[in-house]
């Protein structure tokens, strides 16, 4: 073998056990809602590694799958980051992310975890969660059906009635 393939298999070797170690996954792949709507889901962090796993940040990120929906990540939720106790080998942690349906579409949301110091790699993320918003179509926008209803009946009833003439009060 050349040096320059046993120095690459090192290298993996060295990097992978911290990475492979750790896996993430979500409780389901897909949720519907509705516009304004609030929803939560929960990821599972697990260690398969022979040592503890600790120093490790969690980050939830929402992602527009159609390309035509506007996504500021911080206005779906403002508890994105999470800083995780050491997960001991064998062990898992859950984490809650609750969340904002803020804009109609198809959004995908993933979990990455990767470690907050040492050398940089890639981060370990969950399948995707397809997040499907319907837009919230109300028949009484802001309140102003029973409003809208009574000015027409009162239209109506105005204009069915015979009109009125001012008599003058016989003596």
């Amino acid at each position: 073998m050349s040096r320059l393939i046993v120095a690459t298999l090192v290298a993996l070797v060295v990097a992978a056990p911290a990475q492979a170690a750790i896996s993430v996954t979500n409780d389901r792949t897909e949720i519907t809602t509705k516009l304004g709507h609030k929803f939560t889901f929960r990821s599972r962090i697990e260690n398969r590694g022979a040592t503890a796993a600790a120093d490790l940040v969690a980050h939830l990120n929402v992602v527009d799958l159609t390309g035509h929906t506007y996504v500021d990540p911080e206005d779906w939720s403002s508890h994105r980051t999470r800083y995780l106790a050491p997960i001991s080998p064998g062990g898992s942690t859950t984490v809650t992310w609750p969340l904002n349906a803020v804009n109609a579409g198809t959004i995908g949301l993933y979990v990455a975890v990767l470690p907050r110091s040492g050398t940089p790699v890639r981060p370990v993320t969950s399948p995707t969660l397809r997040l499907r918003i319907r837009d919230r179509r109300t028949l009484n926008s802001g309140g102003i059906l029973p409003l809208a209803l009574g000015v027409r009946a009162l239209r109506r009833r105005t204009s069915a009635s015979p009109p009125r003439h001012k008599t003058r009060p016989t003596t």
